[in-house]
């Protein structure tokens, strides 16, 4: 059986396996903060949805995006070559974010991003080949590997609401930066994905037990 994160049956193993070796997070998952799968498409246009919505709203993301699919027709990089600066800016789109798109878009038609098989890597690899190409920060390469791949140790550690949901249930006195938390997350191999999407649910929780809007 794939371990992927495809089916509710790997999410259960991912979630076993962690609460049996870690107390807070078994804590975490009898308190409420169960993942549910969530994909997005693998490919050039999963990867092109997360770079279009780097550090805008969630309705600013969707707009912009909706806008570009209007464009594409398929979502593809022989796609999104073929249209104008012009084109891409009137989709809502920054010089920064079509200069990344172009050099995707160009790295997976030539061969030096095989987005096809990354999913057959160990995650470090994988989030390696992602960041080899200019304009792909961690964050970015983490949230592919997770969300459109599946991969079941992929683990944004630069995230912040991982981060504070990280302070929060291990009762940290700061909030773990990446390279903290990159070292906390040891424990959880092979399933740091997993504990990843706890920590996102259960930082919803925390949230929404302030009364604070979570984006």
């Amino acid at each position: 059986m794939s371990t992927l994160l495809e089916t509710d049956e790997v999410l259960k193993m991912g979630l076993d396996a962690l609460t049996r070796t870690d107390p807070i997070m078994a804590d975490l998952v009898a308190g409420g903060a169960v993942p549910q799968l969530r994909r997005r498409p693998p490919g050039f246009e999963g990867l092109a949805w997360i770079i279009v919505g780097q550090q805008l709203s969630t309705a600013s993301a969707a707009a912009i995006w909706g806008r570009l699919k209007d464009r594409l027709a398929p979502a593809s990089p022989e796609a999104f070559l073929a249209l104008s600066d012009e084109e891409l800016r009137s989709a809502g789109l920054s010089a920064g974010k079509i200069r990344t798109l172009r050099t995707v878009a160009t790295d997976i038609r030539n061969g030096s991003l095989p987005l096809n098989r990354l999913h057959d890597l160990p995650a470090d690899e994988a989030h390696g080949l992602l960041t080899a190409v200019k304009g792909i920060g961690p964050w970015t390469a983490d949230i592919y590997l997770l969300f459109c791949l599946g991969h079941p140790d992929a683990f944004p550690s630069g995230d912040l609401a991982v981060q504070e949901a990280a302070r929060l249930a291990y009762g940290l006195d700061v909030r773990p930066d990446a390279k903290a938390l990159t070292r906390m997350a040891e424990r959880w191999r092979p399933w740091r994905g997993v504990a990843a999407k706890v920590l996102w649910a259960h930082y919803r929780i925390a949230k929404a037990r302030e009364g604070s809007p979570v984006s």
